[in-house]
């Protein structure tokens, strides 16, 4: 059960105005909303991927508690960050994957089946990556909301609060963006 936004967004706040105390109490509320975020980009992984859904959690956590001083605009806006950091967590681990597949410093072997299609989905994930860096470049805007939206979970009218535009905007850039984004993947 997630716990009301209000509440979250008023932990957030405290913790942003230095109340550790608040950052322990807003963790047990925000734990399965991070779980179920996590669990969705794990699902996106292919098997033998080596992060676990609670090693992405635990990685998001240390980066979330090591930012410097943000100034929490409320539950969506944390959620965001969240979700962006499971993205970079998620890049990294796939670019050092296609990095041995490259050489690296292991010792060449025959890749059975398996690793083949791990190495592919390593590289689908980088792709992605660099296909939405291109995006964020020509509208950032829409780059945002892929990320919000793909990466991080949010509805439809938690992006539009999160980027303080209408709804309604929000769904013709994602439409717009998931296309954009689908052409280039296939022309990658």
């Amino acid at each position: 059960m997630t716990a009301p936004a209000h509440q979250v967004t008023q932990l957030l706040q405290a913790w942003s105005e230095g109340d550790e105390n608040a950052l322990a109490r807003l963790m047990p509320l925000v734990h399965d909303e991070l779980h179920r975020l996590a669990h969705q980009h794990m699902r996106r992984e292919s098997a033998g991927h080596v992060l676990q859904t609670s090693a992405l959690i635990n990685e998001a956590y240390l980066r979330l508690v090591d930012q410097p001083q943000i100034r929490w605009q409320g539950r969506a806006h944390f959620f965001g960050i969240a979700a962006r950091l499971m993205r970079q967590i998620l890049v990294d681990e796939a670019r050092k994957r296609t990095a041995a597949k490259r050489g690296g410093s292991l010792i060449q072997v025959p890749l059975d089946e398996a690793n083949v299609m791990v190495q592919e989905q390593a590289a689908n994930v980088a792709a992605l990556d660099d296909a939405l860096q291109r995006l964020e470049a020509i509208d950032e805007r829409q780059g945002k909301i892929v990320e919000l939206r793909f990466f991080g979970g949010l509805s439809i009218e938690e992006t539009a609060q999160v980027l303080k535009v209408s709804p309604g905007t929000v769904m013709r850039d994602w439409t717009f963006a998931r296309a954009w984004l689908r052409n280039e993947m296939t022309a990658a």
